[in-house]
């Protein structure tokens, strides 16, 4: 029996989630505080899982916002002013509670999917980064940041 659109998107998600809390996990305290972005703030592996962990939550939200045929972000959003927004709000968070706060995000993520219809999939929204686009897109895109941002954290950890 070939896989639904969902339990691709679930795997992915499941799989995604895995790499990125084994990573984070093995971090040394120094790599914690390694600079892994410099524009237009200077992001740390910790500023980094923040940021993972604030746009989690703002994204299924968006999600579950098309999904029951919401427009998704508001036109206009300031994602570099949502960031900095954020990192104000999870600095005192030491790097274990967020990885525990991620896991828990992700959790309700993939429980919310498990709850979706495959024709739901095909809804539009906007994404704040993408523009209008399907659900499918929005849901395969929180997969696609974590992955690129995985991808420079390992690159700038290894130079």
């Amino acid at each position: 029996m070939a896989e639904t659109r969902l339990q691709s998107l679930i795997a992915r998600l499941e799989r995604g989630q895995r790499k990125t809390t084994e990573a984070f996990r093995s971090l040394t305290t120094a790599q914690w505080q390694s600079a892994i972005y410099d524009d237009p703030a200077t992001w740390t592996a910790r500023n980094l899982l923040a940021h993972f962990l604030s746009s989690e939550r703002v994204l299924l939200s968006l999600c579950q916002d098309v999904a029951n045929g919401g427009p998704g972000a508001p036109e206009g959003f300031d994602f570099d002013a949502f960031n900095a927004e954020q990192q104000l709000l999870f600095e005192d968070v030491p790097p274990g509670a967020l990885i525990d706060q991620l896991e828990a995000a992700r959790t309700q993520t993939l429980e919310w999917l498990r709850t979706l219809e495959e024709s739901q999939l095909d809804r539009v929204g906007r994404h704040p980064a993408l523009g209008e686009v399907s659900l499918e897109t929005m849901i395969l895109a929180i997969y696609g940041h974590q992955l690129m941002h995985m991808r420079d954290l390992q690159s700038r950890l290894a130079s």
